[in-house]
């Protein structure tokens, strides 16, 4: 059972679609949101959940104080599902919730009409998503990020990490869980200065 671990909503049910999905197990976003609050990465943080499935990394910071979160999700069947999430969230946490939008559409096609900032930003594609089209969705969120954002990949641990480089961006920290690991960036020095 999936479910939201900690915050306004901790304890909250998850659906996840039946198929299609490769949610992150609720050890990896566990480990994962303790270091983002270490990090002082999620209150009042603007997120952003590409290949959301569900929506369990952005409402899993929504309940822990983000101030707005968007999930994009090609699949209709399991943005649905995100949206039912999201009211789930919402109804938990009350009056204080975050707005929390839930958009169908491919991330490719969402970015190229996207306005930021968002500080922080979950990836999370299919394993067999291709390096290039990794790449590709990476150049087109780095201009969309505020200067001290956050991103996080998650892919499996024979995938090697993203080119950050190649997006402008800059590697901050990678940790694997058995045979998903999560790759941290970050804008790159250079292109804050501009």
């Amino acid at each position: 059972m999936t479910r939201i671990i900690a915050g306004a909503a901790g304890g909250v049910r998850l659906d996840v679609p039946s198929a299609g999905t490769r949610p992150t197990s609720d050890r990896v976003r566990e480990s994962l949101f303790a270091a983002l609050e270490v990090a002082g990465a999620l209150d009042g943080a603007r997120v952003l959940d590409l290949y959301a499935g569900s929506g369990a990394l952005g409402l899993e910071a929504a309940s822990r104080g983000a101030a707005a979160v968007d999930l994009v999700e090609r699949a209709k069947p399991a943005a649905a599902i995100a949206r039912r999430n999201a009211e789930g969230v919402r109804r938990s946490i009350g009056g204080g919730a975050p707005p929390v939008r839930v958009h169908a559409a491919a991330v490719g096609t969402w970015l190229r009409g996207a306005t930021g900032p968002f500080d922080l930003a979950f990836l999370d594609p299919p394993y067999d998503l291709p390096d290039a089209e990794l790449d590709a969705v990476l150049a087109a969120l780095a201009p969309l990020l505020s200067a001290d954002a956050v991103v996080v990949v998650e892919r499996s641990s024979r995938s090697g990490a993203p080119d950050w480089a190649a997006a402008g961006l800059e590697p901050l920290r990678d940790r694997a869980y058995g045979d998903t690991a999560l790759w941290w960036g970050q804008p790159a020095a250079e292109s804050q200065s501009r």
